[in-house]
Parts: C-alpha cells; structure tokens; sequence
C-alpha cells in the first residue's frame, strides 16, 4: 500500500476531489496548512505598513490506495492542481506497511 500525500493551492481542491472520486478513491483526508518553498511568501500593505507573509496557505490531501492504483493518483492529482504557476505543489509517496479499521478490525487492503 501506498500514502499519497499532496500539497495543493486551496482553490484547486474541489477540482482535484472529483477528478479522484473519478478515478475510484474512496477515501482522503484534508488538512488546511501553511507554507512555503521557492514561491517564499510575499508582502502586503495593511493601513499603511508593510508586512511580510512568510506561509502562504495550502492544502494538504493524504490518501492510502493499493499499489496498483498509486500510480494513476499520484498522475491524477498532478494534472488536476496543474496551473502552471509557482506554488502548485508537490507530491509524497512512501510505503504503509499496516493499515487497521478501528471499528471492524479489518486489516491492510481490506481497510481502505
């Protein structure tokens, strides 16, 4: 199994839920965060002082699939946050080695 993990620009979450839902993933879970990378914030004007913003605010979707549909999420989200500006994001994948459904106690692919 594989966790998917993937920072986004918020405006883009709508359009990246469906595009997985299209392809199948029946699960995520969705965190507003902040930070940065190469996109390093920017200043603002409030009543007459500048100030810097150093953590622009992202989304971050954490999804576990199965091997074989790692690929195609990990394409899926790629193309639906795709806006070609600095800032779209980035994705993680690593290894799960156990997942357990708390309420059934069902295990490993048979708990997503």
């Amino acid at each position: 199994m594989k966790k998917i993990e993937a920072i986004i620009k918020p405006f883009k979450l709508d359009e990246v839920k469906e595009a997985l839902q299209n392809i199948g993933v029946e699960g995520m879970t969705v965190t507003e965060t902040k930070g940065f990378g190469r996109q390093k914030g920017h200043t603002e004007l409030y009543r007459g002082a500048e100030y810097v913003i150093d953590f622009l605010p992202k989304i971050k979707i954490d999804i576990i699939v199965n091997n074989s549909l790692a690929p195609k999420v990990v394409e899926t989200i790629k193309q639906s946050a795709f806006t070609g500006k600095i800032g779209d994001g980035k994705i993680f994948v690593t290894n799960i080695e156990e997942v357990i459904r708390i309420r059934t106690g069902e295990t490993d692919e048979d708990a997503l």
